[in-house]
């Protein structure tokens, strides 16, 4: 029990309590006690609990949370309290945003405010962390216990030098793509990922992961298994659903390192070839972003676009990465690394959070490169934003407090040999 409230986050937490209950004690002796009545009082009465309660927990923080630092007056008041201000009203903004959003995808208005208090006290308590209280020079790098890869410099991801002890050229590389009612694109999605990586040379399998398609998609698979021997594919023997079409095909791919792709030709064939060039340069996970230079989407929809970027921004916040497109589907990873995300939570397309980000929070290796998405040309999206919203949170909230409270528990043994971002 010591050791749990010697955590700086459950720290946090008590300190923000007590703040509240100040101010609460406070607006209550001024309107009741002390005559506030009128509106205007009223709205002064509650400036002033707010802006003292707020003074009160800027120096709980500093004095118990994060303790050092620099006291000099100038730099109290002239960086530490305006940032702390920005901090708190951060924290009303996210919820301002959020509650609309949250109150569109159903939920109540308590489960909604609750939601908003904790992502809000969330993102206080981060930009506290790593702006307002910062007692660490510029050039020095701060690892949260078991996050080592997740906050490392960016730079040196992309600088892993290619020598030859560094390349795999017998890796095989596995391709599962999931399929549900795809009849009329997953021949040309297989074909022209055959084509791309017999042209490059690259050892390759293709599992199709059939998630009960009620189309002719399981006798298109069947004759593209005659073709090339190759290609296989298997009927989901979950329920139906993204997530646990996915989890099938990591569960019975044979090669050595495999790439979750889409079914719609959304995903370029070339991008397959540079996450395996990657792959053997020795990375456990590659990761591609269509919003960095050299990235691309076409025929994006203008409302996911934004949900989108929402997502991912909150995401990069909430677990300080510079990968700004998390939500993705299309990545690669190392057989060790898909037993090392075990036991899988999510069942629809939050799978595509969760793999990523817990490989992240467990210490796997990681590069980031550009690639290229194409809007689906025929057949249906099966993305719906209105029903995976809250899932998408819960994965994301979940990682969060394995990552903050776990105290590396499920970080893998050989972190200090991994490859560092």
């Amino acid at each position: 029990m010591q050791k749990i409230f010697q955590q700086r986050t459950v720290k946090f937490f008590i300190g923000g309590g007590v703040a509240a209950a100040l101010n609460v004690w406070l607006i209550s002796l001024l309107i009741d006690r002390l005559g506030f009545h009128t509106p205007e009082l009223r709205n002064l009465a509650n400036a002033i609990s707010m802006e003292v309660s707020l003074l009160f927990s800027f120096f709980i923080y500093r004095i118990w949370v994060w303790t050092g630092g620099d006291w000099r007056l100038e730099k109290v008041l002239w960086r530490q309290l305006p940032l702390y201000h920005i901090s708190a009203s951060s924290s009303i903004i996210i919820r301002l945003i959020l509650f609309p959003i949250l109150d569109w995808l159903s939920l109540s208005p308590q489960n909604n405010t609750l939601i908003g208090v904790l992502l809000g006290a969330i993102l206080n308590y981060i930009i506290s962390d790593r702006l307002v209280f910062q007692t660490r020079k510029k050039t020095e790098l701060y690892y949260p216990e078991g996050l080592a890869p997740a906050l490392a410099s960016p730079s040196n991801s992309a600088k892993l030098p290619v020598t030859s002890t560094s390349i795999e050229p017998t890796l095989v590389l596995s391709i599962v793509i999931p399929a549900y009612n795809e009849e009329d694109c997953i021949a040309r999605t297989i074909q022209s990922i055959s084509q791309v990586l017999e042209e490059k040379y690259i050892p390759y399998d293709i599992l199709v992961v059939n998630d009960n398609s009620r189309d002719r998609t399981e006798a298109v698979l069947q004759q593209l298994r005659l073709q090339n021997p190759k290609v296989t594919y298997i009927n989901n023997y979950y329920p139906n659903g993204f997530g646990f079409a996915v989890r099938c095909g990591l569960e019975n791919f044979q090669g050595d390192a495999v790439a979750i792709v889409m079914a719609d030709c959304s995903d370029a064939p070339e991008d397959i070839v540079a996450y395996y060039y990657k792959l053997c340069q020795g990375y456990e996970c590659v990761f591609g972003s269509r919003f960095i230079k050299g990235g691309k989407v076409i025929d994006y929809p203008a409302h996911k676009l934004i949900v989108n970027r929402l997502a991912n921004l909150f995401i990069q916040i909430l677990f300080g990465l510079n990968f700004n497109d998390t939500t993705n589907a299309f990545k690669a990873y190392r057989r060790e690394v898909i037993k090392g995300v075990y036991p899988l939570l999510s069942h629809h397309f939050n799978l595509t959070v969760e793999i990523p980000l817990k490989a992240i929070a467990r210490g796997y290796s990681y590069a980031v490169i550009p690639i290229s998405w194409r809007n689906r040309t025929t057949g249906v999206s099966k993305l719906k934003l209105k029903e995976m919203g809250s899932r998408y949170l819960f994965i994301a909230l979940c990682i969060f407090l394995e990552k903050k409270l776990s105290r590396g528990d499920y970080v893998r043994k050989n972190l200090q040999s991994a490859i560092r971002r």
